[in-house]
């Protein structure tokens, strides 16, 4: 796989917040409801957050052992493909078009979950990016991931 393309290994979401994360081999993408079944789903520039795989192995090695991605409770995880560190992009998963809208900072939270990680995820933007729904799709652990043409009209200033 190149840093243009990899493929999603990971689908999770949470009915509200501070829940579990629930973990499947797919889901259904919409722009009226983000990721099916999470809370944070409603229209805006946060309704999908992506982990990519090689930045939660970097918190993960800074903190010395590693955990399931699902503590970062991010929707999907990627790997394979170069986080852009950036807004402004357009990644393509399966069926589903995502605008990269910013990055998901880390939170207290994180350090409730596993002490030590806000700070392993505040470098590079390893806590990964969020997104709007550009066009909704299924998406399949195993499904290709893409970067397309540019999105930069998407993005609210």
């Amino acid at each position: 796989m190149t840093r243009e393309s990899g493929r999603l290994i990971g689908v999770a979401w949470k009915e509200k917040p501070r829940q579990p994360m629930y973990e499947a081999a797919r889901a259904a993408i919409s722009g009226e409801a983000g990721l099916a079944g999470d809370f944070r789903g409603a229209p805006g520039d946060r309704q999908v957050t992506i982990l990519f795989a090689e930045d939660w192995q970097a918190a993960c090695t800074a903190l010395g052992e590693t955990r399931a991605w699902t503590i970062r409770r991010a929707n999907l995880l990627v790997e394979g493909v170069a986080n852009p560190r950036a807004a402004g992009g357009r990644l393509i998963i399966g069926g589903a078009e995502l605008a990269i809208t910013g990055e998901t900072k880390p939170c207290a939270n994180m350090d409730r979950q596993w002490q030590g990680l806000t700070a392993a995820l505040t470098p590079d933007w390893r806590g990964g990016v969020t997104a709007r729904v550009l066009k909704g799709g299924e998406v399949r652990v195993g499904d290709e991931v893409r970067w397309g043409a540019g999105v930069a009209r998407y993005i609210r200033a």
